[in-house]
């Protein structure tokens, strides 16, 4: 290896820019270019930012379903949360827009209260149209999150459940 390839993997967190001769003028470089795109941010408009924090959405919901999560969140009601609360001023505007009651929708996202297909269709519609103009969007999403939660949580907790359930299940006939 020479000269130049050990200062690529030396520097390798600052990327493959080798030109700064010391980390003064790479940390100067580093405030500049963020001055710069705070600058850039601070131009834009709220229908940009908005469009923006729900292709970020997007994007995490898609991360979630890839993977296995072992934890007790909820996530598709945090996920929920963060659709209306882009969009909307006041989350009962959205419970109107979707038609169905205020407190209903306030059960579904404290968790008092499962989202039923009625809900999850409206909902696939309602994402439909707000993602129209901005990126693809697929409209199993929704459904996929919440079943992905709830599969994780079942496997997750099989030391609280299954002792109990086997109690009830019996193999009469072998195989």
């Amino acid at each position: 290896m020479n000269r130049n390839e050990d200062k690529l993997i030396e520097n390798a967190e600052y990327g493959v820019d080798s030109r700064y001769k010391s980390n003064k003028e790479r940390e100067s470089e580093a405030a500049a270019l963020m001055e710069a795109r705070l600058m850039k941010m601070k131009n834009l408009s709220g229908d940009q930012i908005n469009r923006a924090k729900l292709m970020q959405l997007k994007l995490k919901m898609e991360e979630f379903i890839k993977k296995p999560v072992y934890d007790n969140r909820n996530y598709f009601t945090e996920f929920l949360k963060k659709y209306i609360d882009i969009i909307y001023s006041k989350r009962s505007l959205f419970a109107r827009d979707i038609d169905i009651a205020p407190v209903s929708l306030s059960q579904v996202i404290n968790g008092h209260r499962e989202p039923n297909e009625e809900f999850f269709m409206k909902l696939m519609v309602h994402s439909e149209k707000v993602y129209k103009n901005i990126c693809s969007f697929r409209k199993r999403i929704w459904f996929q999150v919440y079943y992905h939660e709830k599969i994780c949580n079942t496997m997750s907790n099989q030391k609280k459940w299954k002792p109990k359930i086997e109690r009830h299940v019996k193999l009469s006939e072998t195989i």
